[in-house]
């Protein structure tokens, strides 16, 4: 079994504002580091990979916001169908 991460950023007034999925651990915690960062430092939560995947989220809103972060089991076909989904 492989194990999936995920990241939900929920804002009680426009929802959920970030829907994440990680399958690299690393990524995973660089990305929980940036949003606990932000949140602590009082900055705007602003990233962009360079490809496809850009946000930008004000403190204000941030500091409103639920944030989730969990992982989930997975068997290997469906890590494999992950894969292939990031390397697109």
């Amino acid at each position: 079994m492989a194990v999936q991460k995920y990241i939900n950023i929920i804002h009680p007034q426009f929802g959920k504002l970030v829907q994440e999925t990680f399958v690299d651990e690393v990524q995973f915690r660089l990305f929980l580091q940036l949003v606990h960062s932000c949140i602590e430092l009082k900055q705007d939560l602003t990233s962009f990979n360079a490809r496809d995947f850009l946000i930008h989220i004000p403190h204000k809103l941030l500091k409103e916001c639920i944030v989730i972060g969990n992982t989930n089991e997975m068997s290997l076909g469906e890590y494999a169908v992950q894969k292939s989904k990031m390397e697109g």
